[in-house]
């Protein structure tokens, strides 16, 4: 089975990636694809908070959205790196849940692993757009992975 691990590059992505790998089985798994997906047209940065990115950088020629997206997948795929299965490194620009269904079309993967929540405007109107479209529209199941909630402060 291939399968699909979509990162935007928060932590909430890789932590999906740590979880689908405790809970997938490595001999079924013949081949995993981390995808980071660049908005070609986007206001802001692909905001990399997996390693030694944007920070606040102006874009110079050494810095570009590749370059964050190309990193992020570098931090997720780590992640697989001796779990047995071979893994692929993809940077596709467009819509993230587009890419990530034309993603797993063309690949035939057999699972789409998407983190719910990562990035947004609020956590109550943007809560995973993106994981919704895709598990809405992909060719085949999705494990989408929650942030778990922090738990309140008691007010003493």
């Amino acid at each position: 089975m291939h399968v699909i691990v979509a990162t935007d590059g928060s932590k909430q992505s890789l932590r999906a990636a740590k979880y689908a790998m405790g809970v997938l089985d490595a001999t079924k798994v013949t081949d995993v694809s981390v995808l980071a997906v660049v908005r070609p047209l986007a206001a802001v940065a692909f905001a990399n908070d997996l390693g030694p990115g944007f920070q606040g950088r102006p874009a110079t020629p050494e810095w570009s959205f590749h370059a964050e997206a190309e990193a992020a997948t570098e931090a997720v795929a780590a992640v697989f790196e001796k779990w047995g299965p071979k893994v692929h490194r993809r940077t596709r620009s467009g819509s993230p849940a587009t890419e990530i269904i034309k993603a797993a079309t063309a690949l035939g993967a057999g699972l789409i692993v998407v983190a719910s929540g990562s990035r947004g405007i609020s956590e109550t109107v943007l809560l995973g757009s993106t994981a919704q479209r895709v598990q809405q529209y992909a060719p085949c199941p999705v494990l989408v992975v929650r942030t778990p909630k922090r738990p309140r402060r008691k007010k003493t």
